[in-house]
């Protein structure tokens, strides 16, 4: 298995159901939110992190590095848009991950998990997808 991305920088890691619970999080809040951004993280990974993680599946895990610009370039749709994403990871991490701050997201959805509970929690279904 390998991953080709660029992604040395810090990126914003969640399931998709922790964004609903931390917006349930908001409302139970009441006022206190009103007119108020709030960025939501489980945490802030970088590619690297999450391969070593990944080796929790017990499955090696190849990174391939590589710039957005050559992203761009593979040219399947979507490509622009990814490449365009780990470009502003990539400048911008600082001001990404500062504005999806985890002890708020935590405080919203106490039960957010970390990428290495949901891996713990998923490993199975990742090693058989593995072998189909």
């Amino acid at each position: 298995m390998a991953i080709t991305f660029q992604w040395a920088a810090r990126a914003c890691g969640h399931r998709f159901r922790d964004i609903g619970r931390c917006a349930y999080g908001i409302f139970k809040r009441g006022r206190d939110l009103i007119g108020k951004t709030v960025g939501i993280a489980g945490e802030h990974l970088t590619c690297a992190r999450w391969r070593c993680a990944r080796k929790g599946a017990r499955q090696p895990v190849r990174y391939n590095e590589i710039t957005p610009e050559e992203y761009r370039g593979f040219g399947f749709p979507g490509a622009d848009d990814l490449g365009n994403m780990f470009q502003v990871y990539r400048d911008f991490e600082t001001e990404v991950c500062g504005a999806r701050k985890l002890d708020v997201s935590r405080s919203l959805n106490p039960e957010l998990q970390t990428f290495e509970q949901w891996l713990a929690r998923n490993k199975d279904k990742i090693r058989s997808s593995s072998l189909r």
